[in-house]
């Protein structure tokens, strides 16, 4: 019996094996075929092309954008005002005409009634309000208006000066904008080449662990220079785990500014040799004139002025001018009845002048006033602010560029030190522990060369947005 239901199984096995063979390639024919997408290249981005792409994706660099056109726009209305503006007017306006009753000698006179008569009313052409012309009144014109006065002449200024300020804040807001991308930007180079250092030190890891196994098997060290020996080397693991999960994060960081897909795959094309601080004189000589936090204090400054001039104006006359031409009548024709043109014109000039006001102009040149006093403290601060700022950013520049050789020189001191230490530990003039800590002091001296480098980088962005020259 077992020998019968073994060959009964591998009868249905084989029979099973066959309807599969058959089943799916016919399932397979009805599923679309898969297309296979080629792998694009790696996009190298540059500092400046990042900032490039960043422009368009900032929201608040996009909002200030917006402010300044918006400005722009302000000015251009404003300046509108200064020139007439000019309406075709059209208008009817019916009133309840007059009813007079007949017995009456001028009512049966106007109703066309021989004599007057003892009952009965009449309706006449005449309107029931005085200060209507008729029952029935069209109105057909062009008119154009002119308003001319300080208030007008004033606005213009304050929104160019208004202009100058989004203006300037447009600007704050796009070097706010490159500082980030700078910041991100570095971040992400160092952090690549962080990991490229967390590699090389697991590499050393790798092959001190593998020198001290064949050392302990020809019985030169311990098994305790071996477990050290692992430790490190565990311990490096963990290092380039971390340091690849932190490049990740800044590349994600950055590619959020850049790409509509944060998971792009792109490269950073950074310089191998970063520039040279440039020369005091040209720092100094670029911030007057192209600081924007500078621009935008004097903007305000100049606004404050023009919102006296502007409070003050309320004492001074405003004249208005107007001019109509068309139909004002109670027929809708070229010609009225009797044959007279309707078509005409008519010119009204209007100045007037304030008298009293209960003290509202007065305190509206007060409030002004307070408003421009503010207005001159946070510019002198600004430029308190501007000149502490430079002093620090360029003390900075020249430390951290000052650095750069000697942590390079660091570097090759702690990588010398490493191998005569290797070569001294092969020999058995060196233990162990001697040998971890000169890997520690080369893995600790690159890194400190990479913070060295992004240090530099970010204070010379830093001093070239100051000067505008980034």
């Amino acid at each position: 019996m077992s020998l019968f239901r073994a060959i009964s199984n591998h009868r249905r096995l084989r029979l099973s094996q066959l309807i599969w063979l058959v089943l799916v390639p016919a399932l397979n024919a009805q599923q679309p075929a898969a297309v296979t997408v080629p792998q694009s290249q790696a996009t190298t981005i540059t500092l400046n092309e990042a900032i490039t792409r960043a422009r368009a994706n900032e929201p608040t660099f996009a909002a200030a954008v917006a402010a300044a056109h918006n400005a722009a726009l302000d000015r251009s209305i404003a300046r509108a005002g200064l020139l007439p503006s000019a309406v075709y007017h059209n208008q009817f306006l019916y009133t309840e005409p007059n009813h007079c009753p007949l017995s009456n000698k001028i009512c049966a006179a106007n109703a066309g009634v021989a004599s007057p008569v003892s009952t009965g009313s009449a309706i006449i052409a005449t309107p029931r309000f005085i200060a209507n012309n008729a029952v029935h009144e069209y109105v057909s014109q062009g008119q154009v208006n002119e308003t001319i006065g300080a208030q007008q002449f004033n606005a213009v200024s304050r929104a160019s000066a208004s202009l100058a300020i989004a203006t300037a804040e447009l600007e704050v807001a796009r070097r706010g904008l490159v500082v980030s991308v700078a910041s991100l930007f570095y971040t992400a180079s160092v952090s690549s080449r962080r990991v490229a250092v967390a590699q090389r030190a697991l590499d050393e890891a790798v092959s001190l662990t593998t020198l001290t196994q064949q050392r302990e098997t020809g019985r030169e060290v311990a098994h305790a220079d071996v477990v050290k020996a692992q430790l490190q080397q565990q311990q490096r693991e963990r290092d380039l785990t971390d340091a690849k999960l932190n490049a990740d994060k800044a590349r994600l960081n950055l590619a959020v500014l850049l790409f509509p897909d944060p998971r792009t795959d792109y490269s950073l094309g950074v310089p191998d040799t970063p520039p040279v601080v440039p020369a005091r004189s040209d720092v100094e000589a670029a911030l007057a004139k192209r600081n924007p936090e500078l621009q935008s204090a004097l903007a305000k400054s100049h606004l404050a002025d023009l919102n006296i001039f502007a409070a003050r104006a309320a004492y001074l006359p405003n004249l208005s001018l107007n001019y109509s031409y068309g139909i004002d009548s109670s027929r809708f024709a070229t010609y009225s009845i009797d044959g007279s043109r309707n078509l005409g014109y008519s010119a009204t000039a209007t100045l007037d002048i304030p008298i009293w006001d209960w003290f509202a102009t007065r305190d509206r040149v007060r409030q002004s006033e307070f408003n421009r006093n503010t207005a001159r403290t946070m510019l002198t601060n600004t430029q308190r602010k501007l000149i502490a700022t430079l002093e620090e950013n360029y003390a900075e520049a020249i430390a951290a560029h000052d650095q750069l050789d000697s942590l390079n020189l660091s570097v090759a001191t702690a990588s010398e030190s490493l191998r005569l230490t290797r070569l001294r530990y092969v020999n058995g003039e060196a233990t162990i522990l001697e040998v971890v800590d000169a890997q520690n002091s080369f893995t600790t001296a690159e890194l400190a060369r990479e913070d060295g480098i992004v240090r530099y980088q970010t204070a010379l962005a830093n001093l070239q947005l100051l000067t505008g020259t980034l």
